[in-house]
């Protein structure tokens, strides 16, 4: 039977080059994947924000709400990667393991998808008591109801991500996403304004757009995992009705903390535009320019991140914990090398950035760029923090360590980020930039705590001799 040779996917890199080179080729194309499906999101909001500034709200408050869910849960059902990576360090390819946790990773994305389901078809009531207008909610809670039918396809879909990235196919999701910009484009054209007699569902159509996209999706790698011979033979999906109970806690073990890590780093930000929107509606718009450029830049240390999982764990797996360290800096300067130059254009060519949302020369928004320039220039100097972060959780993952680093990110975001924040934003003249200053403070002591974790990784057993 023919498997994928670890040698193929850069296992046994055993000098600095090898490994700068395997962590750039797993890298690239998942931090390009993410940023297409940043472009994904873009498009449905230009095509909602022209049915009006009502369904434009409602659809943001929708998409903060079923987003954080869902990227939480794909945190979760993610931490495949780092089994799987481990498995093959520990036994070559390692047939029976990644099978059994891939199996195991779908059951979780049923399970914990018809959870998220439930929670969006309550949208209305979370609307109600989080206090939002009912013009606003009604849109909201409708949208809710549909978008939660894409939870259990885009959670598989997230599965099968992890499963082809880490036996050394990560080109597939650059691939899937791209081709699935069409896909969505289309979708939204015909349901949102009724083209070529489909019906005219407006806002709906949207949420029924994306589902679509997720659907399409997950077949798209069902097929490419079809296509490619050594994937093939995985049998991923055979016997899924097959329980493998010491999979299904290891996935649970490795990945609740990482969910909770990411509801908090996500809740951090979202709360922060409550904030913004409390001090001024100038403040707030400044804010969400300056946090569009922000996320973006972030999918690069995002997915440099999410390779550093797979190769400390294939290091982990084989108990080489010289490669170990390797595999980790290796990441860490790879992202560095990249923030030195996001971090230098937020810093001196802000307007620059600007200009694909505004127009900072015009009159009537030099109050609108003044401030995100001001938010940008905080955002430069929290790059690095948010980077270095990024990494080393994804370092740690490797090494199946998350509750730490959970506690770290809980008691840095919330503890010291959210508390300065709001002291510094209401108690301040700085307003609007003590809040991103509160922000980058959060992110610099978790990425502190991290790094002395990291560091001290043999001490703290978290390698195995």
């Amino acid at each position: 039977m023919s498997v994928i040779n670890p040698r193929s996917i850069g296992k046994t890199t055993d000098s600095w080059r090898g490994e700068f080179a395997a962590t750039l080729r797993l890298a690239g194309p998942l931090a390009l994947a993410g940023l297409l499906q940043m472009a994904i999101g873009a498009m449905d909001v230009m095509f909602i924000a022209r049915l009006g500034p009502i369904e434009l709200a409602g659809s943001s408050l929708a998409v903060a709400f079923q987003g954080t869910i869902l990227w939480s849960l794909m945190g979760l059902t993610g931490s495949v990667s780092a089994v799987i990576a481990e498995a093959i360090g520990r036994k070559g390819p390692a047939v029976r393991e990644v099978r059994r946790a891939t199996r195991m990773a779908f059951w979780l994305s049923i399970l914990f998808g018809l959870s998220g389901m439930a929670l969006c078809f309550a949208g209305e009531w979370v609307m109600r008591i989080t206090g939002q207008e009912p013009r606003v909610a009604a849109p909201a809670s409708a949208y809710l109801d549909i978008i939660a039918w894409a939870f259990i396809p885009q959670l598989l879909a997230n599965v099968l991500r992890n499963f082809v990235s880490a036996l050394g196919r990560p080109f597939f999701a650059t691939f899937i996403v791209f081709s699935m910009l069409p896909v969505n484009f289309v979708g939204n054209y015909l349901l949102v304004f009724g083209a070529f007699g489909f019906p005219e569902l407006g806002l709906e159509g949207a949420a029924w757009a994306s589902v679509i996209t997720g659907i399409a999706t997950l077949g798209a790698y069902i097929l490419a995992i079809h296509s490619d011979r050594r994937l093939r033979r995985y049998h991923i999906f055979g016997n899924v009705w097959r329980s493998e109970w010491a999979a299904f806690r290891t996935i649970l073990r490795i990945g609740c903390p990482v969910a909770v890590t990411i509801i908090a780093e996500a809740g951090l930000f979202n709360a922060a535009a409550f904030l913004m929107g409390n001090i001024g509606a100038l403040e707030l718009a400044a804010h969400t320019l300056a946090i569009n450029i922000a996320a973006l830049a972030f999918q690069i240390p995002f997915g440099i991140g999410q390779a550093a999982t797979i190769r400390v764990g294939y290091h982990y797996g084989a108990r080489n914990k010289v490669a170990v360290g390797r595999a980790g800096w290796a990441a860490v300067i790879c992202g560095l090398a990249f923030v030195a130059f996001t971090g230098g254009a937020m810093l001196f060519t802000p307007e620059f950035l600007l200009t694909p949302w505004i127009d900072p020369t015009a009159p009537e928004n030099r109050a609108l760029a003044a401030l995100a320039v001001s938010y940008l220039a905080v955002a430069a100097a929290f790059q690095l923090s948010d980077t270095v972060q990024a990494i080393l959780m994804g370092a740690l993952r490797g090494l199946q360590d998350t509750r730490i680093p959970m506690t770290f990110a809980l008691i840095g975001y919330w503890g010291c980020g959210f508390t300065l924040a709001i002291y510094l934003g209401f108690e301040t003249p700085f307003a609007g930039q003590g809040i991103w200053i509160g922000l980058a403070t959060g992110l610099s002591l978790v990425s502190i705590a991290l790094l002395q974790r990291w560091l001290r990784r043999e001490k703290l057993n978290l390698i195995r001799h």
